[in-house]
């Protein structure tokens, strides 16, 4: 088996777009592994890149790293900033640290991990595409409006890592008009931090399953401990409607 060619790259100052570029003319020279040091709030990073590839990131990325992603592994060893895996369609990215707001917008497919907290707007638009089931997984806690509008896919929300003892595992509105996918909390939320409609119910076994192995996945990335996250119960909230804002059209 050939040996896969690596890549060590220093962002420090450089121009955002001329960076990317750099990483784009690499891949084509047949480049699989990137080491990226010092990043410092570059954006675009991964945008729109297919196929094999791995993205060790060390430093804070900027704004809509992973966009339009298909297929790379990326793992940030820090904090993330906003828009991250906006309308992936497949991959892994891992963040060591916390994630600003609108991860994984209209995300169709792949997942994303992170450890800490996260902002508001999580999960927005996430659709099942084909074959594939996006999932976030969030390890700590998360802003106002999480999986709003939700088409497909998965959401859980663990609570566990979180800088913030005294908030609620989740904001306000959440799954707020959502119409597929489900989330699952673990533990539990409280009902007026749900979005019209919404219930939490228990999980049942064919949940739990999904749940076994989404969290078997994470921790092994984040090296976790699986039998701790999975010590809690966990609850679902999925849509009471696949037109939850039908009754506010009127028919021609």
């Amino acid at each position: 088996m050939a040996k896969r060619k690596s890549k060590t790259l220093t962002a420090g100052r450089t121009y955002y777009k001329q960076f990317n570029e750099e990483i784009r003319a690499l891949v084509k020279q047949g480049v699989k592994d990137f080491t990226i040091k010092e990043c410092n709030g570059q954006r675009y990073i991964g945008t729109a890149l297919e196929g094999d590839l791995r993205i060790d990131i060390y430093g804070v990325p900027g704004q809509d790293l992973a966009a339009f992603m298909r297929g790379p592994h990326i793992r940030i060893h820090n904090n993330a900033q906003d828009g991250v895996g906006n309308t992936m369609d497949e991959g892994r990215i891992v963040i060591e640290g916390i994630a600003g707001d609108v991860i994984g917008y209209a995300m169709r497919g792949g997942e994303i991990f992170i450890k800490g907290d996260v902002g508001y707007r999580v999960g927005i638009h996430m659709k099942a595409y084909l074959d594939h089931q996006p999932k976030i997984v969030v390890g700590g806690k998360a802003g106002d409006f999480l999986g709003e509008y939700m088409a497909g896919g998965i959401i859980l929300l663990l609570g566990m890592f979180s800088d913030k003892p005294d908030a609620p595992v989740a904001g306000r509105s959440l799954g707020t008009g959502m119409h597929g996918g489900v989330i699952y909390v673990r533990g539990e939320v409280p009902e007026g931090q749900l979005g019209p409609g919404l219930h939490a119910q228990p999980v049942d076994s064919e949940d739990l399953k999904v749940i076994e192995a989404l969290v078997k996945d994470y921790a092994k990335e984040l090296k976790l401990d699986s039998k701790e996250i999975m010590s809690e119960n966990f609850v679902k909230i999925r849509p009471f409607s696949h037109r939850p804002y039908g009754n506010l059209y009127v028919p021609c």
